[in-house]
């Protein structure tokens, strides 16, 4: 079977270390390069996430830092979900890499160029990064096989009524991507609040007992804390989706549709507005098949070894 070859590019993140797990876990995918990303905390931080749950997966490949602000508006952060830390909760190791001389752009440029198959990004933070390589290396579309990235929301947002963390933070940089011509999956709030994994679901992931499936765990349960004060029954994990997409597309009910970003809107910036009055430009992900999900999230951890005691 020829693996897919991936660029991992994220703002770590709870679920986008969750997506990086499923990521890492699958033999359908070859990861190729990490990108950070200014988004849930700052780039100083998320590049140090980055390289933790890098370390603590084994992910062998080179890891760069991305732009510090998004390409237009100042940044944003998360601390009230992720910590001040960016990923909060369970110990993780020091980083075991050195970061890549190479800034984002000219890294994923690099594994475009070398490739002899078209590369997939997946991005599970704001688009800056991908945006940027599109607008500085305009001849490597081509090898981009597909973009699948979490943001959005067809139906409401969730950090203002109109937007999703990921596309408000840097609307531009989406507007950019939605409008490439290259091949796009969306993982929107439709079908991320409906990838719920419930308390009883951690535990079967602890109960793997491997070290990966413990700090899993524990990311879980932090995660749950946050979401349960504000009446959800479990852990909505937003950023795996976009790697579900990959490697279960059977877990998912999508449609096409062209998806246009609000950039100007006073109060509806940032939002993704999905209709099929135009070609569509998207596959957008609207439903998920919630027990496969979570049985997927409990195999992958299992890849990691046998439980030490």
């Amino acid at each position: 079977m020829n693996r897919i070859p991936v660029i991992l590019d994220g703002d770590p993140g709870h679920d986008d270390a969750i997506a990086w797990m499923l990521a890492k876990a699958s033999p359908m995918l070859d990861i190729r390069a990490v990108t950070s990303v200014c988004g849930n905390q700052t780039i100083e931080k998320t590049t140090y996430n980055a390289m933790r749950v890098c370390t603590l997966l084994s992910v062998g490949c080179p890891i760069a830092m991305g732009k510090p602000t998004p390409l237009m508006a100042p940044p944003m952060n998360a601390p009230s979900v992720h910590g001040q830390s960016g990923l909060d909760g369970p110990k993780l190791p020091e980083p075991a890499m050195l970061l890549c001389e190479l800034r984002s752009v000219e890294l994923m440029a690099k594994v475009l160029r070398e490739s002899e198959q078209p590369v997939t990004i997946i991005a599970t933070g704001p688009q800056t990064n991908v945006a940027a390589l599109l607008l500085a290396h305009p001849e490597l579309k081509p090898k981009i096989g597909r973009i699948s990235f979490m943001g959005g929301g067809i139906a409401h947002g969730n950090w203002t009524p109109a937007a999703e963390f990921n596309i408000l933070v840097d609307p531009e940089a989406a507007d950019v991507v939605m409008k490439s011509g290259v091949p796009i999956t969306m993982s929107g709030l439709d079908v991320t609040e409906q990838a719920l994994i419930y308390p009883a679901d951690f535990e079967r992931v602890r109960a793997v007992g491997n070290e990966v499936a413990r700090v899993v765990a524990d990311w879980l349960e932090f995660f749950y804390e946050f979401h349960r004060k504000l009446g959800y029954p479990g852990a909505p994990l937003h950023d795996p989706v976009a790697v579900v997409s990959l490697i279960r597309p059977d877990l998912l009910q999508s449609k096409d549709l062209c998806v246009e970003i609000e950039t100007k809107g006073e109060y509806c910036r940032g939002a993704t507005v999905g209709h099929d009055r135009a070609p569509a430009n998207a596959r957008v992900n609207l439903g998920i098949d919630r027990d496969g999900f979570a049985d997927l999230l409990v195999e992958a951890v299992r890849a990691y070894g046998e439980a030490r005691v």
